[in-house]
């Protein structure tokens, strides 16, 4: 199962009544009734009266077999489950988080709680001739991608130290001890792209 149909169940789990009413709406505006559209999807009377009714809980094997019968992408299903609002982080609203050193390092968190992303953005400010950590640290259960925004870096994956240009990519497993370094005497910006590590 890939990542897009984990966080797809997450969605369905917390709002499976306004999921009902949409699947309800497309099967009216195609004008079809609950026994028609069952026969054609394929999926049974009654379990269509309950997923329109907010009472079922389908697999996502079952809401491709809707989707595909409305002939409309899998994730149209959950448009009406997004606030909107809740889509936008302002930079002033922004918090900030120091680690360890709080005059060289600071990460500026782009995907607060509110906005219930399933990943987690953070940018580093790195400034002239620091590190991330005096030490390594590593992520037991989060995969994590870096992007050189702005300067030059140093990565240190396991003990192996490699150069970093503005634009270059660094991928880092699970569990893989890392640290990042600045060895110029300009400050860098790093972007972080933080995921659930896919089991």
């Amino acid at each position: 199962m890939n990542e897009t149909y984990i966080i797809l169940e997450r969605i369905f789990t917390m709002t499976n009544h306004r999921l009902g009413q949409t699947v309800l709406n497309y099967r009216k505006k195609n004008g079809m009734t609950i026994r028609e559209f069952a026969e054609y999807a394929g999926i049974s009377t009654s379990l269509i009266s309950q997923i329109e009714r907010g009472q079922a809980n389908p697999s996502l094997s079952v809401l491709k077999l809707i989707a595909q019968a409305l002939n409309v992408p899998l994730f149209t299903l959950f448009i009406n489950e997004i606030d909107t609002d809740s889509l936008i982080s302002r930079k002033h609203d922004r918090k900030k988080v120091y680690r360890e050193n709080s005059d060289h390092i600071v990460y500026d968190v782009l995907t607060p709680d509110f906005m219930k992303a399933h990943i987690e953005l953070l940018m580093m400010d790195l400034k002239a001739h620091a590190s991330t950590t005096e030490s390594h640290y590593s992520h037991d259960n989060q995969e994590e991608i870096a992007v050189v925004m702005k300067g030059q870096a140093y990565v240190e994956l396991e003990g192996t130290e490699y150069f970093l240009n503005e634009g270059d990519v660094v991928r880092i497993p699970p569990n893989v001890k890392h640290r990042f370094l600045n060895k110029s005497d300009e400050p860098n910006h790093i972007l972080f792209v933080l995921t659930p590590a896919l089991v």
